[in-house]
């Protein structure tokens, strides 16, 4: 099946692709040709979809899954995904009262902040990362996705399994996939509370911050990278992130403190999850 996602421009499809093509788990994701593909399960199928973009300010999308009833869910999460319906003027005009950010909307307009396909996916995916590399998670990832990840008969090269359901990842001893024991229980036990509470990852829903916090395992920076990219919560801003601090230290040539950001970032409410993601772009551009 093809679709067409309609977007208001502009759109930098490149620094999108970028993020979800350092990002790609083995097995799950490819970016090829610029085209970001990747498998998906919904209400216990699965498939795969491809993006690219076209002419006329929209996205393609070349989707295969059993079930076309579900073809509508499925557009809402893409959207959600390549965050289809942000209203980047209203942002940006509230935004460009800091002069630092006047300057990387200028260079890059059209950034948008990377969503999830799934929830408990960019959760896992959260706290993989802790104290670890992006290469090093992404591996992990990998091998969780082999290891408890339901097989696919997919077209698309590359693309062999499934990201594993909850009800696997809370009985899973994951740590002997070469993790601490301590995020192994912090994952089954994430894995474990969407079970108990289907609508732990839903966009929009108030008090979502909350609710992550107070998982076993799961801190500020992790409940505030969730929000930004699951929950839709524009305001999610990780303020002790340490590629935020260094971004900073690039462009103004002096390293503020976590406090001090947070302090900063209080006049980029409501959006300073667009700040954090015009932040971190200028700095993979200076790296």
């Amino acid at each position: 099946m093809r679709l067409s996602l309609a977007y208001q421009p502009p759109y930098d499809w490149a620094a999108m692709l970028g993020f979800l093509a350092a990002r790609a788990v083995v097995g799950m994701e490819v970016v090829v040709d610029g085209v970001y593909s990747r498998s998906i399960g919904l209400n216990g199928l699965h498939g795969t979809v491809s993006i690219w973009p076209e002419a006329g300010n929209a996205l393609a999308v070349e989707l295969d899954f059993p079930d076309p009833l579900v073809v509508p869910e499925i557009v809402v999460r893409l959207r959600r995904m390549f965050d289809l319906d942000a209203d980047l003027a209203v942002m940006h005009a509230h935004l460009a009262n800091d002069p630092l950010l006047a300057r990387l909307i200028a260079e890059r307009p059209g950034l948008r902040i990377p969503g999830a396909w799934d929830g408990l996916e960019l959760a896992f995916r959260a706290v993989l990362g802790q104290q670890i590399t992006v290469v090093a998670a992404i591996r992990l990832a990998g091998k969780l996705v082999a290891q408890y990840g339901a097989p696919l008969d997919s077209t698309v090269p590359g693309l062999t399994h499934v990201f594993p359901e909850a009800h696997v990842l809370a009985a899973a001893d994951l740590a002997a996939l070469g993790m601490p024991k301590s995020r192994g229980r912090t994952l089954s036990g994430v894995a474990q509370a969407l079970l108990e509470e289907p609508s732990l990852f839903e966009p929009n829903r108030e008090g979502g911050v909350a609710r992550l916090l107070a998982l076993h395992g799961v801190g500020e920076w992790t409940a505030q990278y969730i929000a930004l990219r699951q929950l839709q919560d524009m305001d999610g801003f990780p303020h002790g992130d340490v590629g935020l601090l260094r971004a900073l230290e690039v462009l103004e040539g002096e390293r503020p403190t976590a406090r001090e950001l947070a302090l900063r970032a209080e006049t980029w409410r409501p959006y300073r999850g667009y700040a954090a993601q015009l932040l971190w772009t200028s700095l993979s551009r200076a790296d």
